[in-house]
């Protein structure tokens, strides 16, 4: 079951980097206009929930 959680992690952390790639014509442009896709945040989260998810 741990294997699958960290496999289903590390799915979900390379989903969102190419999301945040693919959204970032996007971003680019709301920005310009004040506002910011938080994509960064979610990246973050699942980067660090995937290393805790490593085995010691």
């Amino acid at each position: 079951m741990e294997r699958i959680h960290r496999a289903t992690l590390l799915v979900l952390y390379q989903l969102t980097l190419v999301a945040g790639i693919a959204l970032l014509p996007i971003a680019m442009v709301t920005e310009r206009l004040g506002i910011r896709l938080p994509v960064h945040r979610v990246v973050r989260r699942l980067g660090n929930a995937y290393e805790q998810a490593q085995p010691s």
